[in-house]
């Protein structure tokens, strides 16, 4: 059943003793829309999408994703069938080859051998990858184990793409491909969740944004309205605090040793 939205949540909440590190998380995120959902560190970002993708279970509250409710392991894996996803921790594994990984990945996705062996080509080439044919990921510098942990989420041409912190400790030419490729996928109407601490490339790629602090959405919807005349930095430090009401001065810092 398709819905409005791509991902729905009512009441999302996951705690940890005490903690609920989401609490009461009611998201809307459009089809075809690009997602930016952003947040201090430790605010409840990486916790969410592992609930939205099925690796924790919730401790209250519903989702919908792709028009279809999540409640037993069979409906989680036809809806991780549709999405793919790149974690904080890559999950990589150091002994395989790029090409090896991503054939590993399109059988777990029962893809057939040929599709598989095309599209892993198709996505080295695009990414830079396709001629380090003979290195272990264990080789991988950091930017190189994103692009292939990226390759991987799209190999199996998902509806969804859930990526959490895809630019983190990447260079500028790893960033931009990864841009452009992202930005070419939800052109044609596939929808992405993104976590980014670079506000920048957030303003600069996504329709909406979600912002979420101590656990709780304190603000939610399509980007130009949210921003309305002032930037995303502004609004962003606006609703988890202001930097110039905290700050604290280190003198010794601000004059020069003599």
């Amino acid at each position: 059943m398709e819905t409005d939205w791509a991902i729905e949540s009512e009441n999302l909440t996951r705690a940890f003793g005490d903690v609920r590190a989401v609490d009461d998380v009611n998201l809307r995120v459009r089809w075809g829309s690009f997602y930016g959902f952003l947040g201090p560190n430790g605010a409840g970002k990486s916790t969410t999408i592992k609930m939205l993708t099925g690796l924790l279970e919730p401790t209250s509250g519903s989702m919908r994703i792709l028009g279809e409710s999540v409640r037993q392991d069979q409906e989680q894996l036809a809806i991780k069938k549709r999405i793919g996803v790149v974690p904080e921790n890559l999950g990589l594994f150091d002994n395989l080859t790029a090409r090896e990984y991503l054939t590993f990945v399109g059988r777990m996705y029962l893809m057939p051998v040929d599709t598989i062996q095309q599209r892993s080509e198709d996505l080295l080439s695009v990414l830079g990858l396709q001629d380090e044919h003979k290195k272990l990921t264990l080789e991988y510098s950091h930017g190189m184990k994103k692009k292939l942990s990226l390759a991987a989420a799209l190999l199996p041409n998902p509806d969804l793409l859930f990526l959490d912190e895809p630019f983190e400790g990447v260079d500028a030419v790893t960033s931009r491909a990864i841009r452009d490729i992202l930005s070419d996928f939800v052109a044609r109407g596939s929808t992405v969740f993104l976590t980014s601490h670079v506000l920048e490339i957030v303003e600069r790629l996504c329709t909406d944004v979600g912002i979420i602090a101590h656990g709780k959405l304190i603000e939610q919807g399509p980007l130009d309205e949210l921003k309305q005349d002032g930037s995303l930095e502004s609004l962003f430090l606006q609703r988890v605090g202001n930097h110039e009401e905290t700050r604290v001065e280190v003198s010794w810092l601000k004059d020069r040793a003599v």
